[in-house]
Protein backbone atom coordinates (compact mmCIF):
# COMPACT_ATOMS: atom_id res chain seq x y z
CA UNK A 1 0.00 0.00 0.00
CA UNK A 2 1.29 3.35 -1.11
CA UNK A 3 1.78 5.79 1.17
CA UNK A 4 3.81 9.93 2.27
CA UNK A 5 6.76 7.82 3.51
CA UNK A 6 8.05 7.35 -0.60
CA UNK A 7 8.20 11.25 -0.55
CA UNK A 8 12.12 11.69 -0.43
CA UNK A 9 13.92 14.39 1.04
CA UNK A 10 11.35 16.26 3.62
CA UNK A 11 12.91 18.40 5.89
CA UNK A 12 10.24 19.98 7.88
CA UNK A 13 9.41 17.53 10.12
CA UNK A 14 11.38 15.88 13.28
CA UNK A 15 11.79 12.37 14.60
CA UNK A 16 8.90 13.08 16.89
CA UNK A 17 6.61 14.20 14.04
CA UNK A 18 7.70 11.13 11.98
CA UNK A 19 6.93 8.77 15.02
CA UNK A 20 3.15 10.89 15.37
CA UNK A 21 2.77 10.09 11.54
CA UNK A 22 2.63 6.61 12.37
CA UNK A 23 0.32 6.76 14.64
CA UNK A 24 -1.88 8.79 12.77
CA UNK A 25 -1.68 6.99 9.57
CA UNK A 26 -2.56 3.70 11.54
CA UNK A 27 -5.68 5.14 13.38
CA UNK A 28 -7.45 6.17 10.06
CA UNK A 29 -6.62 3.05 8.05
CA UNK A 30 -8.14 1.25 11.05
CA UNK A 31 -10.77 3.65 11.88
CA UNK A 32 -11.53 5.68 8.77
CA UNK A 33 -10.55 4.03 5.13
CA UNK A 34 -12.83 1.38 6.16
CA UNK A 35 -16.01 3.60 6.50
CA UNK A 36 -15.48 6.40 3.57
CA UNK A 37 -18.04 4.80 1.57
CA UNK A 38 -20.29 4.41 4.33
CA UNK A 39 -20.18 8.19 5.37
CA UNK A 40 -20.46 9.41 1.65
CA UNK A 41 -23.40 7.59 1.68
CA UNK A 42 -24.69 9.20 5.01
CA UNK A 43 -23.27 12.53 4.14
CA UNK A 44 -21.73 12.21 7.46
CA UNK A 45 -18.99 11.64 9.74
CA UNK A 46 -20.53 9.96 12.84
CA UNK A 47 -18.78 12.06 16.27
CA UNK A 48 -17.63 8.42 17.74
CA UNK A 49 -15.16 9.29 14.82
CA UNK A 50 -13.92 12.31 16.58
CA UNK A 51 -13.89 11.35 19.78
CA UNK A 52 -11.34 8.12 19.14
CA UNK A 53 -9.18 10.67 17.61
CA UNK A 54 -9.62 12.67 20.59
CA UNK A 55 -8.07 9.48 22.43
CA UNK A 56 -4.96 9.35 20.11
CA UNK A 57 -3.57 13.05 20.48
CA UNK A 58 -5.22 13.80 16.67
CA UNK A 59 -7.39 16.60 17.82
CA UNK A 60 -6.02 19.99 18.26
CA UNK A 61 -2.26 18.77 19.27
CA UNK A 62 -1.11 22.49 19.80
CA UNK A 63 -3.49 23.58 22.54
CA UNK A 64 -2.05 23.94 26.09
CA UNK A 65 -1.30 21.22 28.58
CA UNK A 66 -3.72 23.43 31.10
CA UNK A 67 -5.68 23.13 28.87
CA UNK A 68 -5.98 19.38 28.09
CA UNK A 69 -3.69 19.44 25.04
CA UNK A 70 -0.57 18.31 24.13
CA UNK A 71 0.88 21.88 23.53
CA UNK A 72 2.83 20.53 20.48
CA UNK A 73 3.93 23.14 17.67
CA UNK A 74 1.42 23.03 13.88
CA UNK A 75 3.76 20.05 12.20
CA UNK A 76 1.62 18.08 14.41
CA UNK A 77 -1.21 19.59 12.69
CA UNK A 78 0.48 18.99 9.51
CA UNK A 79 0.98 15.66 9.64
CA UNK A 80 -2.60 15.04 10.82
CA UNK A 81 -4.13 17.15 7.79
CA UNK A 82 -1.54 15.19 5.23
CA UNK A 83 -2.58 11.27 6.78
CA UNK A 84 -6.26 12.95 6.67
CA UNK A 85 -5.71 13.99 2.79
CA UNK A 86 -3.54 10.95 1.23
CA UNK A 87 -6.01 8.33 2.96
CA UNK A 88 -9.02 10.11 1.47
CA UNK A 89 -10.75 10.64 5.34
CA UNK A 90 -13.03 13.62 5.24
CA UNK A 91 -14.05 14.58 8.48
CA UNK A 92 -13.37 18.38 9.32
CA UNK A 93 -10.81 18.17 11.67
CA UNK A 94 -8.62 20.75 10.46
CA UNK A 95 -11.13 23.42 11.08
CA UNK A 96 -11.20 22.52 14.58
CA UNK A 97 -7.33 21.95 15.12
CA UNK A 98 -5.64 24.61 12.68
CA UNK A 99 -8.83 27.08 12.63
CA UNK A 100 -11.07 27.59 15.62
CA UNK A 101 -8.61 26.31 18.02
CA UNK A 102 -6.17 29.36 17.26
CA UNK A 103 -8.99 31.42 17.66
CA UNK A 104 -9.69 30.24 21.23
CA UNK A 105 -6.43 29.78 22.30
CA UNK A 106 -5.37 33.55 21.03
CA UNK A 107 -8.21 35.50 22.10
CA UNK A 108 -10.58 33.91 24.32
CA UNK A 109 -10.95 34.47 27.91
CA UNK A 110 -9.78 32.46 30.84
CA UNK A 111 -13.14 30.59 31.21
CA UNK A 112 -13.42 30.23 27.75
CA UNK A 113 -10.19 28.52 27.43
CA UNK A 114 -11.19 26.00 30.07
CA UNK A 115 -14.75 25.57 29.54
CA UNK A 116 -13.89 24.69 25.47
CA UNK A 117 -10.34 23.24 24.44
CA UNK A 118 -10.63 20.36 26.70
CA UNK A 119 -13.41 19.21 24.91
CA UNK A 120 -12.19 19.74 21.53
CA UNK A 121 -9.29 17.95 22.18
CA UNK A 122 -10.88 14.68 23.66
CA UNK A 123 -13.58 15.26 20.45
CA UNK A 124 -16.66 15.80 22.97
CA UNK A 125 -17.28 19.00 20.86
CA UNK A 126 -17.20 19.50 17.05
CA UNK A 127 -16.78 23.18 16.26
CA UNK A 128 -17.54 25.25 13.09
CA UNK A 129 -16.95 28.65 12.01
CA UNK A 130 -19.96 30.70 10.62
CA UNK A 131 -18.30 33.22 8.41
CA UNK A 132 -20.06 32.82 4.75
CA UNK A 133 -23.60 34.70 3.87
CA UNK A 134 -25.64 33.70 0.79
CA UNK A 135 -24.98 36.81 -1.41
CA UNK A 136 -22.14 37.46 0.53
CA UNK A 137 -19.39 35.81 -0.99
CA UNK A 138 -16.15 36.69 0.30
CA UNK A 139 -16.59 40.01 0.82
CA UNK A 140 -16.54 39.49 5.07
CA UNK A 141 -17.44 43.10 5.75
CA UNK A 142 -20.65 42.92 3.48
CA UNK A 143 -21.90 40.22 6.18
CA UNK A 144 -25.39 40.96 7.28
CA UNK A 145 -26.23 39.20 10.73
CA UNK A 146 -26.29 40.99 13.37
CA UNK A 147 -25.84 40.76 17.34
CA UNK A 148 -27.46 43.15 19.28
CA UNK A 149 -27.08 44.49 22.78
CA UNK A 150 -30.08 43.94 24.46
CA UNK A 151 -28.99 43.94 28.77
CA UNK A 152 -26.11 41.73 29.52
CA UNK A 153 -26.48 39.59 26.13
CA UNK A 154 -26.51 39.60 22.25
CA UNK A 155 -29.54 38.60 20.03
CA UNK A 156 -27.91 37.31 17.09
CA UNK A 157 -30.23 36.99 13.75
CA UNK A 158 -28.97 36.27 10.45
CA UNK A 159 -28.45 33.06 8.26
CA UNK A 160 -24.77 31.80 7.19
CA UNK A 161 -23.96 28.75 4.44
CA UNK A 162 -21.34 26.33 3.52
CA UNK A 163 -20.76 25.90 7.07
CA UNK A 164 -17.90 23.13 7.60
CA UNK A 165 -18.94 20.81 10.75
CA UNK A 166 -22.21 22.82 10.54
CA UNK A 167 -24.36 19.73 10.96
CA UNK A 168 -22.18 18.08 13.88
CA UNK A 169 -21.12 21.46 15.62
CA UNK A 170 -21.51 21.57 18.76
CA UNK A 171 -19.65 25.38 18.85
CA UNK A 172 -19.91 27.89 16.38
CA UNK A 173 -18.13 31.10 16.05
CA UNK A 174 -20.16 33.37 14.78
CA UNK A 175 -18.84 36.57 12.81
CA UNK A 176 -22.15 39.18 13.02
CA UNK A 177 -22.20 42.97 13.46
CA UNK A 178 -22.06 44.15 16.79
CA UNK A 179 -22.27 48.01 15.29
CA UNK A 180 -23.81 48.01 11.91
CA UNK A 181 -23.42 51.60 11.83
CA UNK A 182 -19.87 51.05 11.89
CA UNK A 183 -17.70 53.18 9.77
CA UNK A 184 -15.41 51.50 7.72
CA UNK A 185 -17.64 48.15 8.24
CA UNK A 186 -15.13 45.95 9.38
CA UNK A 187 -14.77 48.28 12.98
CA UNK A 188 -18.42 47.05 13.46
CA UNK A 189 -17.11 43.00 13.10
CA UNK A 190 -17.06 40.73 16.29
CA UNK A 191 -16.86 37.10 16.96
CA UNK A 192 -19.63 35.22 19.12
CA UNK A 193 -19.82 31.88 20.79
CA UNK A 194 -22.74 30.35 19.93
CA UNK A 195 -23.68 26.71 21.63
CA UNK A 196 -26.19 24.60 19.53
CA UNK A 197 -28.54 23.89 21.99
CA UNK A 198 -29.43 28.02 21.86
CA UNK A 199 -33.50 28.86 21.59
CA UNK A 200 -33.90 30.31 18.09
CA UNK A 201 -30.85 28.39 16.44
CA UNK A 202 -31.32 25.88 13.71
CA UNK A 203 -29.33 23.74 11.41
CA UNK A 204 -30.43 23.63 7.60
CA UNK A 205 -29.88 21.38 4.77
CA UNK A 206 -26.58 19.54 4.38
CA UNK A 207 -25.74 20.71 1.22
CA UNK A 208 -25.59 18.74 -2.01
CA UNK A 209 -22.03 19.45 -3.32
CA UNK A 210 -19.68 18.25 -6.33
CA UNK A 211 -17.37 16.29 -4.28
CA UNK A 212 -16.44 15.65 -0.41
CA UNK A 213 -19.54 14.23 -0.09
CA UNK A 214 -19.09 12.84 3.57
CA UNK A 215 -17.47 16.37 4.47
CA UNK A 216 -20.35 18.14 6.98
CA UNK A 217 -20.84 21.44 5.01
CA UNK A 218 -24.37 23.10 6.10
CA UNK A 219 -26.31 26.15 5.94
CA UNK A 220 -27.19 27.67 9.88
CA UNK A 221 -29.66 29.90 10.52
CA UNK A 222 -30.13 32.57 14.01
CA UNK A 223 -33.75 33.92 14.84
CA UNK A 224 -33.17 36.03 17.96
CA UNK A 225 -30.44 33.85 19.76
CA UNK A 226 -29.71 35.09 22.94
CA UNK A 227 -26.12 34.64 23.96
CA UNK A 228 -24.37 36.09 27.63
CA UNK A 229 -22.06 39.07 26.47
CA UNK A 230 -19.07 37.08 27.80
CA UNK A 231 -19.53 34.42 24.72
CA UNK A 232 -17.93 37.35 22.62
CA UNK A 233 -14.45 36.07 21.72
CA UNK A 234 -11.89 38.39 22.31
CA UNK A 235 -12.82 42.31 22.32
CA UNK A 236 -16.07 43.55 20.76
CA UNK A 237 -15.22 45.16 17.39
CA UNK A 238 -11.99 42.92 16.81
CA UNK A 239 -13.61 40.11 14.58
CA UNK A 240 -11.91 41.06 11.53
CA UNK A 241 -8.61 42.12 13.24
CA UNK A 242 -8.60 38.47 14.85
CA UNK A 243 -9.96 36.81 11.08
CA UNK A 244 -7.20 38.40 9.17
CA UNK A 245 -4.51 37.68 11.97
CA UNK A 246 -5.00 33.65 11.61
CA UNK A 247 -5.24 33.63 7.39
CA UNK A 248 -1.05 32.41 7.32
CA UNK A 249 -1.97 29.34 9.19
CA UNK A 250 -5.40 28.77 7.68
CA UNK A 251 -4.01 29.00 4.19
CA UNK A 252 -0.62 26.88 5.07
CA UNK A 253 -3.45 24.35 6.41
CA UNK A 254 -5.23 24.13 2.56
CA UNK A 255 -1.86 23.95 0.96
CA UNK A 256 -0.68 20.62 2.85
CA UNK A 257 -3.86 19.06 2.33
CA UNK A 258 -4.02 19.58 -1.12
CA UNK A 259 -0.53 18.77 -2.03
CA UNK A 260 -0.85 15.46 -0.31
CA UNK A 261 -4.05 14.40 -1.89
CA UNK A 262 -2.25 15.48 -5.47
CA UNK A 263 0.38 12.90 -4.45
CA UNK A 264 -2.64 10.39 -3.58
CA UNK A 265 -3.70 10.61 -7.04
CA UNK A 266 -0.35 10.48 -8.50
CA UNK A 267 0.58 7.23 -6.82
CA UNK A 268 -2.69 5.69 -7.56
CA UNK A 269 -2.45 6.30 -11.33
CA UNK A 270 0.97 5.06 -11.69
CA UNK A 271 0.08 1.65 -9.74
CA UNK A 272 -3.02 1.74 -11.95
CA UNK A 273 -0.96 2.14 -15.22
CA UNK A 274 0.86 -0.36 -14.97
CA UNK A 275 -1.61 -2.90 -14.02
CA UNK A 276 -4.16 -1.33 -16.79
CA UNK A 277 -3.79 -3.71 -20.41
CA UNK A 278 -3.98 -1.61 -23.30
CA UNK A 279 -3.55 -2.79 -27.27
CA UNK A 280 -0.32 -4.73 -26.86
CA UNK A 281 0.93 -4.09 -23.38
CA UNK A 282 0.41 -1.61 -20.40
CA UNK A 283 -0.86 1.74 -20.49
CA UNK A 284 2.73 2.40 -18.33
CA UNK A 285 4.20 1.36 -21.41
CA UNK A 286 2.92 4.29 -23.65
CA UNK A 287 5.67 7.05 -24.23
CA UNK A 288 3.02 9.63 -23.43
CA UNK A 289 2.21 8.21 -20.49
CA UNK A 290 5.19 8.30 -19.12
CA UNK A 291 6.08 11.81 -20.22
CA UNK A 292 2.74 12.60 -19.06
CA UNK A 293 3.74 10.71 -15.16
CA UNK A 294 7.41 12.18 -14.95
CA UNK A 295 5.96 16.02 -15.81
CA UNK A 296 3.33 15.77 -12.61
CA UNK A 297 6.22 13.70 -10.14
CA UNK A 298 9.07 16.72 -11.53
CA UNK A 299 6.12 19.00 -10.14
CA UNK A 300 5.25 17.20 -6.99
CA UNK A 301 9.13 16.97 -5.84
CA UNK A 302 8.78 21.15 -6.63
CA UNK A 303 5.72 21.08 -4.70
CA UNK A 304 7.14 18.90 -1.42
CA UNK A 305 10.05 21.52 -1.51
CA UNK A 306 7.87 24.52 -1.18
CA UNK A 307 5.28 22.88 1.35
CA UNK A 308 8.54 22.20 3.52
CA UNK A 309 9.86 25.73 3.59
CA UNK A 310 6.44 27.42 4.12
CA UNK A 311 6.10 24.66 7.14
CA UNK A 312 9.72 25.53 8.10
CA UNK A 313 8.93 29.35 8.03
CA UNK A 314 5.32 29.28 9.76
CA UNK A 315 6.77 27.05 12.75
CA UNK A 316 9.27 29.86 13.18
CA UNK A 317 6.71 32.48 12.93
CA UNK A 318 8.08 34.17 10.11
CA UNK A 319 5.46 33.12 7.39
CA UNK A 320 3.35 36.19 5.73
CA UNK A 321 0.09 36.60 4.83
CA UNK A 322 1.05 36.51 1.25
CA UNK A 323 3.13 33.87 1.49
CA UNK A 324 0.34 32.07 3.09
CA UNK A 325 -1.89 33.09 0.21
CA UNK A 326 0.92 31.68 -2.55
CA UNK A 327 1.15 28.05 -1.21
CA UNK A 328 -2.88 28.24 -1.08
CA UNK A 329 -2.54 29.54 -4.81
CA UNK A 330 0.25 27.18 -6.15
CA UNK A 331 -0.74 24.02 -4.24
CA UNK A 332 -4.73 24.05 -5.23
CA UNK A 333 -3.59 24.82 -8.60
CA UNK A 334 -0.58 21.96 -8.75
CA UNK A 335 -3.78 19.79 -7.17
CA UNK A 336 -6.26 20.44 -10.44
CA UNK A 337 -3.68 19.63 -12.37
CA UNK A 338 -2.42 16.32 -11.19
CA UNK A 339 -6.05 15.17 -10.83
CA UNK A 340 -7.05 16.17 -14.03
CA UNK A 341 -3.87 14.35 -15.99
CA UNK A 342 -4.40 10.91 -13.59
CA UNK A 343 -8.21 11.20 -14.42
CA UNK A 344 -7.39 10.81 -18.51
CA UNK A 345 -4.59 8.48 -17.69
CA UNK A 346 -7.70 6.36 -15.86
CA UNK A 347 -9.55 6.64 -19.40
CA UNK A 348 -11.05 10.30 -19.02
CA UNK A 349 -14.22 11.34 -16.84
CA UNK A 350 -16.34 8.43 -18.94
CA UNK A 351 -14.59 6.08 -16.37
CA UNK A 352 -14.35 7.95 -13.38
CA UNK A 353 -16.56 6.59 -10.63
CA UNK A 354 -15.01 3.18 -11.88
CA UNK A 355 -11.68 3.80 -9.90
CA UNK A 356 -10.58 5.11 -6.31
CA UNK A 357 -9.39 8.25 -8.13
CA UNK A 358 -12.84 9.37 -8.80
CA UNK A 359 -13.13 10.60 -4.75
CA UNK A 360 -10.11 12.69 -5.07
CA UNK A 361 -10.80 13.98 -8.58
CA UNK A 362 -14.05 15.44 -6.92
CA UNK A 363 -12.56 16.68 -3.91
CA UNK A 364 -9.97 18.89 -5.93
CA UNK A 365 -12.99 20.19 -8.32
CA UNK A 366 -14.28 21.40 -5.09
CA UNK A 367 -11.62 22.95 -3.81
CA UNK A 368 -10.70 24.85 -6.86
CA UNK A 369 -14.10 26.03 -7.59
CA UNK A 370 -15.42 26.61 -3.77
CA UNK A 371 -11.97 28.36 -2.78
CA UNK A 372 -11.98 29.71 -6.25
CA UNK A 373 -10.73 32.24 -4.15
CA UNK A 374 -7.19 31.67 -6.00
CA UNK A 375 -8.02 35.11 -7.94
CA UNK A 376 -8.52 36.75 -4.54
CA UNK A 377 -5.10 34.69 -3.90
CA UNK A 378 -3.31 36.39 -6.12
CA UNK A 379 -4.99 39.80 -5.63
CA UNK A 380 -3.17 39.89 -2.24
CA UNK A 381 0.17 38.28 -3.84
CA UNK A 382 -0.02 41.41 -6.09
CA UNK A 383 -0.66 44.18 -3.64
CA UNK A 384 2.31 43.35 -1.68
CA UNK A 385 4.54 43.52 -5.03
Amino acid sequence: MSSLDTVAGRFAYTEDHEAFRQTVRQFLQKEGVPHVTQWEEDRLVPKDFWRKAGEIGMLCPTAPEAYGGLGLDFGYNAIVDEEMAYNGVPAGFSLQSDIVAGYIENYGSEEQKAQWLPKMVSGDVITAIAMTEPGTGSDLQAIRTTAKKDGNHYVINGSKTYITNGQNTDLTLVVAKTDPDAKPAWKGMSIILVESDRAGFSKGRKLDKIGQEAADTSELFFEDVRVPMTNCLGEEGKGFIYLMSQLPQERLSIAVSVQASAQKAFDETVEFTKTRKAFAGMVFDFQNTRFVLADLKAKLQVGWAHLDWAIARHLKGELTNEEGAAAKLWHTDLQWEVMDACLQLHGGAGYMNEYPIARAWRAARVTRIFGGTNEIMKELIGRSL
